[in-house]
């Protein structure tokens, strides 16, 4: 199992600030063999080198896909390849307006608390190969240790005894998974920052858990 996680959004909390975002946003894309995590390898270099680079010079070409700059027509190529794999998306959604103040402030356990809520729904106990949890990097070196100790020991103590377990800090252009889950994170993102569900509406029936945390009362 290939679990590849990223975030959308900012953990900003002065919405006074034209850039600070309302949400955060992690996603999990949860391929269940490395035969579907070659798929998506193989889609995001076909649709970098069909849809994006296609009479590009050198210089000029793009060198992975990302949510923010894929026009909807590159988006809908990419998700054609994979729509039919074994593959599933969970998310979380904070609603930022409602953290408490004495946690704004503490980011990094505010982040590592959102990623074990979301892995928490994954069925990890039936997990029947190595488990790869693949993390978006941009965390400093002991942000990133902070984060495999809170999540690494809890990641095992629900998998079967006899399932390995790694976890991978990576740039999302040594990663097309990578690349996969930043596009569909973007795509929830704009639902509930943009209300703009063109993109979600081409993958929502791949999506398993979404859940908002500290839901807006009605």
């Amino acid at each position: 199992m290939y679990i590849y996680l990223d975030e959308s959004g900012d953990l900003g909390f002065d919405f006074t600030k034209p850039k600070t975002t309302k949400k955060f946003v992690i996603s999990l894309l949860v391929c269940q063999s490395s035969d579907t995590a070659r798929v998506f390898k193989r889609a995001i270099n076909r649709t970098i080198k069909k849809k994006i680079n296609r009479n590009k010079i050198k210089p000029a070409r793009v060198v992975e896909l990302k949510g923010t700059n894929s026009a909807f027509a590159v988006k809908q190529y990419f998700f054609r390849q994979i729509k039919t794999a074994d593959w599933q998306i969970y998310t979380v959604i904070l609603n930022k307006s409602r953290v408490k103040l004495e946690l704004r402030t503490k980011k990094d356990k505010l982040y590592n608390f959102l990623a074990r809520f979301i892995i928490d729904k994954l069925p990890l106990s039936n997990a029947a190969t190595n488990t790869n949890l693949i993390v978006d990097r941009s965390k400093n070196k002991e942000e990133i240790k902070d984060f495999n100790r809170y999540i690494q020991d809890y990641i095992q103590g629900r998998l079967p005894l006899n399932t390995g377990f790694k976890v991978e800090h990576l740039t999302s252009q040594e990663s097309a998974g990578l690349q996969a889950v930043d596009l569909f994170c973007w795509g929830i993102a704009r639902k509930y920052e943009q209300r703009d569900t063109e993109w979600y509406e081409v993958f929502k029936e791949k999506i398993e858990v979404e859940t908002e945390y500290l839901q807006e009362s009605a």
